[in-house]
C-alpha cells in the first residue's frame, strides 16, 4: 500500500496483512506539515504500530514529534525518567561506568502488557527511540487485540461482554520481580478498573484490553478472574495475531496502546549495551466495546 504522500517523498507499506506499518523516506527530526502529519497519523489509526527507520533524533525532536499526537505523560515511576527532560522514560542496562551491568533493568517489560492502562486516563501511544540496540534479542512483539477479539467464539464474546478487569502497577511490578512500588508511587498509581472489550475509537472495531497490569475480573473470584485473564492474553499473543519488530539502531517505533500489547524479549545484559527511550500520549477513559 502507497499512500498518496509521494509529494513528500515517503511510503507507508504494511508489515503483516493487519498489523503494523513501515513507514520510509521520512526524517521525524524535522518538522512535518499538516498534511504529512495527517497521513502518518491515519496509517497509525489503522495499522497500530509504525516503524521509522534509519532516524537521528535527539531528545528535542523526539518530544517535539511525540507532541504533536497529543499531551505527554510523566510517568510514576520516576527513577527510569530523563532528569532534563521528565517526558523521556529511559530504559537502559548501562551502569555509571559506561558498561553493561548484567541485569535487565525492567522485566515488566518482557510480558505481554499495553503501557499505563492502570491509570484511570490509560495512554494512546507509545512512541520508543533505540538509542543503542542489543546485538541479539531485545526485540519488540505486538499483538493486533481488535482482530483477536474478532477472532473469538461468539460464545465466549457473549461471556466477557460487559466484563470489567482491575489494573494494578504494584502487583504486576512484583509479579515480574521488578522492584515494588514507593509509598508515594503507590499513592499516585491505585489500582483502578477498565472494560474487559474497548472500542477502538478512529476505527469503530471492538478490541480486548487486557495485560499484565490486570490482576483480576471485578466481582469475579481471583483464580477465576486470573484464568479468564490468562486464556485471553494467550489467544491475542498467537503467532497470527503478531507482528515482531526486529530492532536496527535509529528505530523509531509507536504503536496503539489502545488496541495492541506489546512484550520485549531478552538479550546479553551483561555484554549488550541496550538504551531506548520513550515517550507516552495520554490517551482517553476506555468506551465499553
Amino acid at each position: 500500500m502507497t499512500v498518496a504522500a509521494m509529494r513528500h517523498d515517503f511510503e507507508i507499506q504494511p508489515l503483516t496483512p493487519r498489523l503494523g506499518a513501515e513507514v520510509t523516506g521520512v526524517d521525524l527530526a524535522q518538522p512535518l506539515d499538516d498534511q504529512a502529519f495527517a497521513l502518518i497519523r491515519d496509517a497509525f489509526d489503522r495499522r497500530l504500530v509504525l516503524v521509522f527507520r534509519d532516524q537521528h533524533l535527539p531528545e528535542p525532536a523526539h518530544i517535539a514529534f511525540s507532541r504533536r499526537f497529543g499531551a505527554l505523560e510523566v510517568h510514576v515511576l520516576n527513577q527510569y525518567l530523563d532528569t532534563r527532560f521528565p517526558e523521556l522514560y529511559v530504559i537502559s542496562n548501562v551502569g555509571p561506568d559506561g558498561k553493561p551491568r548484567g541485569v535487565h533493568p525492567d522485566r515488566g517489560t518482557m510480558v505481554w502488557h499495553t503501557d499505563l492502562s492502570f491509570t484511570r486516563v490509560p495512554s494512546y501511544a507509545t512512541i520508543l527511540y533505540g538509542v543503542e540496540i542489543a546485538t541479539t534479542g531485545g526485540d519488540t512483539m505486538f499483538a493486533d487485540m481488535l482482530s483477536a477479539y474478532e477472532a473469538l467464539p461468539e460464545a465466549t464474546k457473549t461471556e466477557i461482554a460487559g466484563l470489567r478487569a482491575v489494573h494494578d502497577l504494584d502487583v504486576s511490578r512484583r509479579k515480574a520481580g521488578d522492584d515494588p512500588l514507593t509509598a508515594d508511587q503507590r499513592a499516585k498509581a491505585p489500582p483502578v478498573d477498565h472494560p474487559v472489550v474497548r472500542l477502538h475509537g478512529p476505527s469503530g472495531r471492538r478490541g480486548l484490553y487486557l495485560g499484565s497490569h490486570a490482576s483480576h475480573i471485578e466481582g469475579w473470584p481471583q483464580d477465576k478472574g486470573e484464568a479468564l485473564i490468562r486464556q485471553l492474553v494467550a489467544h491475542a499473543t498467537e503467532k497470527r495475531f503478531v507482528y515482531r519488530h526486529r530492532w536496527r539502531h535509529g528505530d523509531l517505533v509507536m504503536w496503539d496502546n489502545r488496541a495492541t500489547l506489546h512484550r520485549a524479549t531478552d538479550y546479553d545484559t551483561g555484554n549488550d549495551r541496550r538504551i531506548v527511550r520513550r515517550t507516552v500520549v495520554t490517551g482517553e477513559v476506555p468506551v465499553p466495546g
